[in-house]
């Protein structure tokens, strides 16, 4: 009746399914809030724009908290679909109001005993066996979570799943689950990372959007031309990083990000006009979903430096704005379709942008 595929150790979606019905039929899943379960309730949301579905999901927040409201929320999720579609309940169904065994703190290895136990029962009974699992790992696994991440770090995450809970319960999705999910996989990696934390570079959320960040580039080679413009900028302007945005794609990680630089305005670097980058890993050929996001910064902060990259003073600051930045990635793909090599793309690009 259900199918499970896990996201990350506390997310995961349900998919209802039924023979003879289409595949898009009645879409529910689940994802991004068991990490504070059973303290605080799981949010679902639908993917479909079908009122009724929404009524369903509305429905389970009349069920009272208590340490099975995962499994109570699922039997009513099961039996509402069921009316719904005029289908008929499933037996096993009734399985989901049977207690946890007594003194059961959602370890792994008690529910593996269960499962080992029931073998013998069928394939529909170890699929909730397998969903007890899951209901379980988070509670054990929130510590591993958040370790290693600040606190106003954790404040952030906390409002971003607020606030996807917000935009489900409006109808104002923006994004997929897909994107969504891994994107706050990389935002929590950062949090934990070295680099990170001794200010290599700093990330921000752009009106606290998932799908678009600014990074600030705070320290680069300090043997390098760049460190000492960005020392003489500090004492100019009073800004001694480099400013990155980073926009995300519903079909995240299996497209790269456009990254540009916003701030200051660079010679070298491989850099392009608008303040587009000539890298291949941020081309559909280059890129690979196995990609994190930090690496893709520290490898960009790598590459100003190897291209020789040095702050313009005086120059127009509007000359790097979104518009010309996509013109200039458009051109770098098309050439680099063509199979020329990043350094003989960035020299033809290069020339070409001086000449328009």
């Amino acid at each position: 009746l259900f199918e499970m595929s896990e996201q990350e150790p506390r997310d995961f979606c349900l998919a209802f399914c039924s023979r003879g019905l289409p595949s898009t039929f009645g879409r529910a899943s689940c994802c991004g809030t068991l990490e504070s379960y059973p303290s605080s309730s799981p949010i679902w949301f639908v993917e479909s724009d079908d009122p009724n579905l929404t009524s369903v999901l509305e429905r389970l927040e009349d069920i009272k908290k208590s340490n099975t409201l995962l499994l109570q929320q699922l039997k009513r999720l099961i039996c509402d679909l069921c009316r719904l579609y005029n289908l008929p309940q499933h037996p096993d169904v009734e399985m989901l109001d049977q207690p946890l065994p007594a003194g059961q703190n959602g370890t792994t290895e008690e529910v593996t005993s269960e499962e080992e136990e029931e073998e013998d029962m069928g394939e529909d009974i170890e699929d909730l066996d397998h969903y007890d699992m899951k209901e379980e790992e988070p509670v054990d696994g929130k510590k591993s979570e958040d370790e290693g991440i600040e606190k106003e770090n954790l404040a952030i995450l906390e409002k971003i799943r607020k606030n996807q809970r917000q935009d489900h319960l409006n109808g104002a999705v923006s994004g997929s689950v897909q994107a969504s999910d891994r994107l706050m996989k990389e935002l929590r990696d950062i949090y934990r990372s070295q680099s990170y934390k001794t200010g290599i570079y700093s990330v921000e959320l752009v009106n606290d959007s998932l799908y678009e960040w600014h990074v600030k580039l705070l320290k680069v080679d300090p043997d390098s031309p760049l460190h000492s413009d960005l020392q003489v900028l500090k004492e100019k302007e009073g800004v001694e990083y480099i400013l990155l945005n980073f926009s995300f794609k519903d079909n995240f990680p299996f497209d790269p990000p456009f990254v540009r630089v916003v701030s200051p305005v660079l010679t070298g670097g491989y850099v392009l006009g608008g303040g587009a980058l000539c890298m291949e890993l941020l081309t559909k050929q280059g890129w690979s979903s196995a990609y994190s996001i930090e690496s893709v910064i520290m490898q960009i902060n790598a590459t100003l430096v190897k291209g020789k990259a040095r702050v313009q003073f005086g120059a127009n600051k509007n000359q790097y704005n979104l518009a010309r930045a996509q013109q200039s990635y458009k051109s770098l793909v098309q050439i680099h379709e063509k199979n020329v090599l990043p350094q003989e793309l960035y020299t033809k690009h290069s020339q070409y942008s001086v000449l328009v």
